[in-house]
């Protein structure tokens, strides 16, 4: 049985990265223009209900701000059954590419919150230190607002980037590679308490 599921799941994958270049190439050609922004508010409205203003459900990414490329692609991963998040099931099933580019403009566009009043300045040092001494910059870039299919880390929920990164660090998320699982190996629960801070107090 491990087979045949593996040979469907690399098929289905290999269909992903063809697929996610197309994407890619629309994403390029028709960068920032929204089809039709009436359709858009309403494949919208359930976003809303978990990643909303002013801010997220708890444990809710901030989608606000993010890269628009990063945001078609995970869309499209979660379509298509390469990437499982159960609150998303069956969501985006009836989402077209174009829907899905929409979607992403949309929310590429909003500007993420600013999140006040909890900064612990020791926690938050720790995490300075830490984040520099891993590298995050290298890829998330210095000011950590990503790049392309990288994230926008930072302005983001604490509470997500903890269970994030710890399912990274557990084996039990992987990305579009291995890079996160390998930076996140080894690091303790301490440590990516502190980083989550640092990057959601900047």
């Amino acid at each position: 049985m491990r087979g045949p599921r593996i040979a469907r799941y690399a098929e289905r994958s290999y269909r992903a990265l063809v697929l996610a270049t197309a994407i890619g190439i629309a994403t390029s050609s028709s960068a920032q223009r929204i089809a039709d922004p009436k359709r858009v508010d309403e494949l919208i409205g359930p976003c809303l209900a978990c990643h909303g203003a002013p801010l997220p459900q708890p444990s809710t990414p901030v989608l606000a701000g993010q890269n628009r490329e990063f945001l078609v692609l995970q869309m499209f991963y979660m379509r298509e059954g390469l990437r499982e998040v159960p609150q998303m099931a069956g969501l985006l099933k009836h989402f077209t590419d174009r829907d899905l580019e929409d979607v992403a403009t949309h929310f590429a566009r909003a500007t993420p919150p600013v999140f006040e009043g909890a900064r612990d300045s020791a926690l938050h040092a720790k995490g300075a230190l830490l984040s520099k001494a891993m590298g995050c910059g290298s890829c998330h870039l210095a000011d950590y607002r990503g790049q392309k299919h990288v994230p926008r880390i930072t302005h983001q929920r604490a509470d997500y980037l903890v269970a994030t990164l710890t399912a990274y660090r557990d084996n039990k998320r992987t990305g579009t590679d291995t890079s996160m699982n390998a930076a996140m190996y080894q690091v303790t629960d301490n440590e990516i308490a502190a980083l989550a801070h640092y990057l959601a107090y900047q």
